[in-house]
């Protein structure tokens, strides 16, 4: 008889949130799959830490999908917008990528299903979520519930459990899990316009956020050492 973990997929965007659900999901027993989408957003620097960090998780399976979703546009990360940089809006930003994880949970259910999981782990927060709608506590629900109706394992009575364990974090408490957990934050990124030499720019919601938890957490953040 083995005791192999059960297998569960994490949408794995190789930001802090995504990494710490990630090692969440290992430290619940299970075997990670890791699901990174290349959807052809402004830089590669994202996709490069979803690589790394899987690769210092010790992923079973790494699986990076391309996806244009700059035919679509619509978004700064996607389209020939400005990213803003004059502080965090409260409202939907232009950052907002139209349906982006509703698009991506639906890969990652698909992919789940394919090789038998029924756990799907998404990094989403709904306190310091900068206005995104699809990080709300009612997307997850919603969705699961989309699971359970739009699959053959949901049909069949064995439905899929969507953990979202940092949606009542704040980014400093997302630092120091992280943090205690000693996991290389120095891989991960978050930056939405990173400068010409690759450094991050400082200014965009995304780093302004990531800078705040790191200042309230009292801890440096490596990526800037």
């Amino acid at each position: 008889m083995t005791n192999d973990p059960k297998d569960a997929v994490v949408l794995l965007s190789g930001g802090l949130d995504s990494t710490l659900t990630a090692a969440i999901a290992i430290e619940n027993g299970f075997a990670l799959n890791a699901l990174t989408i290349d959807y052809n957003q402004r830089h590669r620097c994202e996709l490069q830490a979803a690589h790394a960090v899987a690769k210092m998780l010790k992923a079973k399976q790494h699986v990076t999908l391309p996806l244009d979703l700059s035919r679509f546009g619509g978004s700064a990360l996607t389209d020939d917008i400005d990213v803003p940089k004059g502080g965090v809006d409260k409202g939907i930003p232009v950052t907002y990528v139209p349906a982006r994880n509703l698009v991506f949970l639906s890969l990652t259910l698909a992919w789940a299903e394919a090789i038998g999981a029924r756990d799907i782990f998404i990094g989403v927060n709904a306190l310091d979520y900068s206005g995104y709608p699809d990080c709300r506590p009612e997307f997850i629900a919603s969705f699961t519930q989309t699971a359970r109706l739009a699959t053959r394992a949901g049909t069949s009575g064995t439905g899929f459990t969507i953990h979202a364990p940092l949606q009542h974090w704040d980014k400093a408490r997302i630092v120091k899990e992280a943090t205690e957990r000693q996991l290389d934050l120095s891989r991960t990124w978050s930056c939405y316009d990173p400068t010409a030499s690759g450094q991050p720019c400082g200014l965009c919601d995304s780093c302004r956020l990531r800078a705040k938890g790191f200042a309230a957490a009292d801890v440096a953040d490596p990526i800037l050492i």
